[in-house]
């Protein structure tokens, strides 16, 4: 089983540096200034920004293992469709090949019993007897012999060709026999270039058996290698989405700190300008109890619209 390390050595694809890594507390989200939030959004931003391209890549890589694990499946299964194919073709030869022995058997036992019929398989066969008068003949010819023995010896040598001679003419009437002889080898020709097709077809079949095999396993290692690129994927992909979350955290907790500024400012505006509504109430009263007023208070007079 391929490891994690094993695969990022294989793609050149650096470790997750955990040490890099932006952490957030709670305590650091409801206690640090805004300036110190500010800072700590912007570390996680960018953190989360090099693991989503961290993950980007490994999912990349995946994506292009797993379309490499297709294609040897499909190789695979192409073998496989071809290595069925040329099995059925082996059936179809061997059926056709014991179909042809079957019948060859048949004939070559009809020619038994044919040979039987005509006694050609009985005795000595033609070229025996040939072989014999040749033998007897030349003896005949070059040695000495008293008249006894030449008598004997003539006898012989007509015997035997009456023999030859009755064995030839049952051969001459067995033409039927020639022709079935014949048509049993050709029979038993046609079955053994069948066998043949047989033995060559399932040497195909068998490399392509092998291929398949190979396809698969292939298709097996690669697949390991994509589910471990996978793992690695969503070990930088679920640390990115963390800094993602700590991020809008952040930025929520800004938000918020920004209100309450706002907040703040809005009540100091409020409590500035009552203090000046009081203040110039007070000069507006002078005013009417005929007291002269200088520039300023004519100014703050007028500023909060008694004027």
């Amino acid at each position: 089983m391929v490891t994690k390390e094993e695969v990022l050595e294989e793609y050149g694809l650096d470790q997750l540096d955990e040490s890099r890594n932006v952490s957030l507390s709670e305590e650091e989200l409801e206690n640090d200034s805004k300036g110190q939030l500010i800072k700590k959004a912007g570390q996680l931003r960018d953190r989360r920004n090099e693991l989503n391209q961290m993950a980007s890549e490994r999912a990349s890589k995946r994506d292009d293992l797993n379309a490499k694990t297709r294609e040897k499946v499909d190789e695979a299964q192409e073998h496989r469709e071809s290595r069925d194919e040329l099995n059925e073709q082996v059936q179809e030869h061997k059926e056709s090949r014991n179909e042809l022995n079957a019948q060859a058997n048949e004939l070559f036992d009809e020619v038994e019993e044919m040979k039987q019929d005509l006694e050609l398989g009985s005795g000595k066969s033609i070229e025996e007897l040939k072989e014999e008068i040749e033998d007897l003949e030349f003896k005949q010819q070059t040695e000495v012999l008293g008249t006894d023995e030449e008598r004997e010896l003539i006898e012989k040598i007509e015997s035997k060709r009456e023999k030859l001679a009755e064995k030839k003419g049952k051969v001459d009437q067995s033409g039927e026999l020639e022709e079935l002889i014949e048509e049993a080898e050709e029979v038993r020709s046609e079955a053994s270039t069948h066998h043949q097709k047989v033995t060559e077809l399932a040497d195909e079949a068998q490399e392509h058996h092998n291929q398949m095999i190979e396809a698969y396993r292939e298709a097996d290692e690669i697949r390991d290698e994509a589910d471990a690129m996978h793992e690695l994927f969503v070990e930088a992909q679920e640390s990115a989405d963390q800094h993602h979350e700590d991020f809008v955290r952040v930025q929520k907790r800004l938000r918020e700190l920004d209100k309450e500024e706002e907040a703040e400012k809005k009540e100091e505006r409020e409590a500035k300008m009552e203090e000046e509504r009081e203040e110039a109430e007070e000069i507006y009263q002078k005013f009417k109890e005929g007291e002269t007023l200088d520039t300023e208070d004519l100014m703050k007079l007028q500023k909060t619209g008694l004027l």
